[in-house]
């Protein structure tokens, strides 16, 4: 499956399915402010943090803004 299809996704809306694709990849959501109240979407998913942030910047994204996780298998 292309990580880029999650991209834009709320990690709490994707099915079994979508999360066991993701199992083991890293991912970063925008960091909650008060003044941004930002989405809980996935802007980037890679095999790690380095990986998240360099699509970040490509991006012109501040990667200082974002949080990471490591997707978990669902089982």
């Amino acid at each position: 499956m292309d990580m880029v299809t999650f991209i834009g996704r709320e990690p709490d809306r994707l099915s079994i399915e979508e999360q066991q694709a993701m199992a083991g990849k890293w991912y970063a959501l925008e960091l909650y402010t008060p003044q941004t109240l930002p989405l809980k979407r996935i802007e980037a998913v890679g095999d790690s943090v380095t990986e998240c942030a360099r699509q970040l910047l490509v991006r012109g994204l501040d990667v200082r803004r974002f949080e990471y996780a490591l997707m978990q298998s669902p089982f």
